[in-house]
């Protein structure tokens, strides 16, 4: 599997696994964002300039082939074990987590403000 291809498979793979929309690697990788570790977003990083480079004829022999090999590898492992259903699980209770808290915060300002007025 050669460096595009695997490119194509992990693009597929953050689309499915961190809903990451675009065209290509590098788009998905710009809309994935935050939602990667630091260690992962530097090894696609990694993984997105090999694949500038290797646009070039003479730039590509630059790429340090076993290191890529390692990157593809570990951002694999990591997208293989993301829960999809998990995370938007997990990012529809923090949602309402923060919705509740404002709704509690919203009454009791109003209860504190009714009990200042007199009208409790």
């Amino acid at each position: 599997m050669d460096l595009r291809e695997k490119a194509e498979h992990l693009a597929r793979l953050m689309g499915e696994r961190l809903d990451a929309t675009g065209e290509g690697f590098e788009a998905r990788l710009a809309h994935a964002g935050k939602r990667l570790p630091r260690h992962i977003r530097a090894e696609a990083t990694r993984i997105a300039e090999a694949l500038a480079l290797a646009g070039h004829p003479q730039l590509s022999r630059r790429i340090d082939q076993r290191r890529l090999k390692r990157a593809c590898r570990a951002v694999e492992r990591y997208l293989l074990g993301v829960d999809p259903w998990a995370r938007r699980k997990a990012v529809f209770l923090d949602w309402l987590a923060g919705l509740a808290f404002a709704l509690l915060v919203v009454g009791g300002l109003a209860l504190w403000l009714m009990a200042r007025r007199g009208l409790l």
